[in-house]
């Protein structure tokens, strides 16, 4: 009789601080900045990245509002951060970005499964229960196995006119008392 390998969850145990508390999962590019390696005007960040032995810089822009939004949410959800990057860029562009110190954990490209050419994130693994998880992800494909949990975001390059994060805030705070967000966040039919 074969024996079905059980996967660890991506995530360790809530904190004690998170008990209670809805699992908030926010994509990083696209979602809450735009980056680039070719020279943007007024970059917030520059960051230097060493890819196949050579430094280059990536340049990053703010979604508008991102650093507000990261406190409110902080104060409501255990917050994650899900990213199809690799580490040695949204490390270090995180640690930036988290000047509230809101992000519990960090996920990255090899926490994705390659499905049909897309990194899927897929909630399942993460280690909470689905109905307590909730993902904010420009890129329907990164959540085609968990619709019914994700709030799609417009693709964010570099409109400082955009309010879209600050926008969420209030709908997000309504669903951290909802028992099952599955129930609420019904992406599956377009007409909804």
């Amino acid at each position: 009789m074969a024996t079905a390998q059980v996967t660890p969850p991506l995530l360790q145990p809530l904190l004690p601080q998170d008990m209670g508390k809805k699992c908030l999962v926010l994509d990083l590019d696209e979602t809450l900045l735009h980056s680039s390696f070719r020279m943007v005007e007024n970059p917030d960040y520059i960051v230097p990245v060493k890819l196949e032995g050579q430094t280059h810089n990536v340049y990053v822009l703010k979604r508008p509002g991102v650093d507000e939004f990261m406190k409110k949410v902080g104060e409501h959800f255990e917050v994650v951060v899900f990213t199809a990057s690799l580490s040695k860029y949204a490390d270090p562009v995180l640690d930036l970005l988290d000047i509230h110190k809101v992000v519990r954990h960090r996920l990255f490209r090899e926490s994705c499964i390659l499905y049909a050419g897309n990194y899927v994130k897929d909630l399942s693994r993460i280690g909470r229960p689905l109905g307590d998880l909730i993902i904010v992800d420009n890129s329907p494909a990164s959540y085609a196995f968990h619709p019914n949990n994700a709030i799609p975001i417009t693709t964010w390059f570099n409109d400082t006119h955009d309010t879209e994060l600050l926008d969420l805030v209030p709908f997000l705070l309504d669903l951290k008392d909802v028992p099952d967000v599955s129930t609420v966040l019904d992406n599956t039919n377009p007409t909804a």
